[in-house]
């Protein structure tokens, strides 16, 4: 493990906007903030808005910046991607914001039910070859709807048309009701404040002239979920390799701050 990753470590357990739990002690008595994120963290009684597979932290960042009413938390298991996002919301003070290192899998473990408001997914790796690891297929959202009030809103945000497709048929075989939908973000008038939020891999997609698409559903409880039977044309494009950087500028990248 580089140096640089090393460091990453080390600051994340000094921030207390940064929450890590050994998994031997979430697996047998689950998170120690389980039902208490607002009481013990927040101090308030703000909803709850879950950014899963954040990476960077550039949504979780950007909508606590915008709408300080409500509390969000920024989802991942990649501790050093997330520790750009961490350090912005410590440099800026942000009281609305925090960041949990975990696996999505796990996520019932960490929230009880009812204690989160709305789940954010934003550009998740579309699994086109196994269903049951897409994070908008029934296992994931049967999860979901174990922490999320009855109603609770999931977001997808994504470029890749083959999840959008997905997404879009399972919600429509469901019957689960739509607030918003569309596979052209930007050319559809729809982005709005919440919207126009670009993270680092975005710009990637938007410099490849590649659209955007993004649905937003309500998953009540209590529906049984099925999945969609359907055939769907597989992505033509593949993502950059790991250490491309296209647009390293983006958000005032944190990472340029710890290489003068």
């Amino acid at each position: 493990m580089g140096k640089n990753k090393l460091k990453k470590f080390a600051d994340m357990k000094r921030m207390q906007c940064v929450f890590q739990f050994p998994f031997a002690v979430v697996q047998q008595g689950g998170c120690p903030m389980r039902g208490k994120w607002n009481e013990q963290y927040f101090n308030n009684g703000n909803p709850i808005v879950l950014e899963l597979g954040c990476g960077k932290g550039e949504y979780a960042v950007g909508l606590a910046q915008r709408f300080p009413g409500k509390n969000y938390i920024g989802v991942d298991i990649k501790g050093a991607r997330m520790w750009t996002g961490a350090k912005m919301a410590t440099e800026q003070g942000l009281p609305n914001v925090a960041f949990l290192r975990t696996n999505i899998e796990l996520i019932d473990r960490m929230f009880a039910p009812g204690e989160v408001a709305e789940i954010w997914i934003t550009f998740p790796d579309p699994q086109m070859k196994k269903v049951n690891k897409r994070l908008t297929s029934t296992r994931f959202l049967d999860n979901y709807r174990n922490i999320l009030k009855d109603g609770g809103l999931v977001h997808l945000k994504t470029d890749s048309p083959f999840l959008y497709t997905y997404t879009h048929a399972l919600v429509e075989e469901n019957r689960l009701p739509v607030e918003a939908d569309t596979d052209d973000l930007y050319a559809s008038g729809m982005a709005d404040d919440i919207l126009d939020i670009k993270t680092h891999y975005e710009m990637q997609w938007l410099q490849r002239g590649l659209t955007i698409k993004y649905i937003r559903f309500a998953l009540p409880h209590g529906v049984e979920l099925v999945e969609p039977d359907i055939d769907i044309e597989p992505d033509t494009y593949r993502s950059y390799n790991r250490g491309y950087i296209q647009m390293p500028q983006l958000m005032h990248d944190a990472e340029n701050d710890n290489n003068p």
